[in-house]
């Protein structure tokens, strides 16, 4: 309890207690910890707001991929328009077997702009290890299976479980396949030399 004391100018005044001065100082602290985690709630969506939202993806932002951990013969895919873009780092002997089959592709010169400028080579690519394209079929839109097993008989690629178009390791549709043209391969860029920015190629280097 508060203890009543007279001043210098014969004034009363209460003395708070121990007990009072213990009340007021959890009071302060139970105060500051409410409004800082009033500031974090208020500082979470606000750093939110600042990324891609699912919906500008879906409109085509820009995708920033990190491929680090992308070893050699391995393909991993990220999400672009609401699409699956597969990356494959190619071996040498994969990216040896690109040039040695122009006589069973339907367009083996890229006539048909399914791909940027940049992109309009053998590999198909801004660097010839890896390549970036939509791992979507060009002709019903079903997703390809890999087969990058190299036999006499194939040089590794992708084919259609929908209704049997093949492509090879750069997307270039092979002859014979109900698909008319090469899978495409979406503007992007290299931001560093393990990042990706797909969807923007503004300034592509190789």
């Amino acid at each position: 309890m508060s203890e009543n004391k007279i001043d210098n100018n014969g004034l009363s005044f209460s003395q708070p207690s121990e007990v009072d001065l213990q009340k007021r100082d959890f009071l302060v602290k139970a105060t500051a910890a409410t409004g800082a985690v009033g500031a974090a709630a208020v500082a979470v969506p606000f750093i939110g707001s600042m990324l891609p939202s699912e919906r500008a993806k879906a409109a085509g932002a820009p995708v920033e991929v990190d491929i680090s951990k992308l070893k050699p013969g391995e393909k991993m895919t990220a999400e672009w328009r609401g699409q699956p873009v597969w990356i494959v780092r190619r071996t040498p002997e994969m990216l040896d077997k690109l040039a040695k089959h122009d006589d069973v592709l339907s367009d083996p010169n890229l006539e048909v702009p399914q791909q940027p400028e940049y992109c309009k080579n053998k590999a198909r690519a801004i660097k010839p290890e890896y390549a970036v394209m939509l791992g979507t079929c060009t002709h019903l839109g079903c997703s390809p299976n890999d087969n990058f097993a190299i036999t006499a008989d194939w040089d590794g690629g992708f084919v259609c479980p929908c209704h049997g178009s093949k492509f090879d390791l750069s997307g270039r549709v092979l002859k014979g396949s109900p698909a008319p043209t090469n899978l495409v391969v979406p503007p992007h860029q290299y931001l560093t030399e393990t990042t990706i920015l797909i969807g923007d190629d503004k300034k592509a280097e190789a």
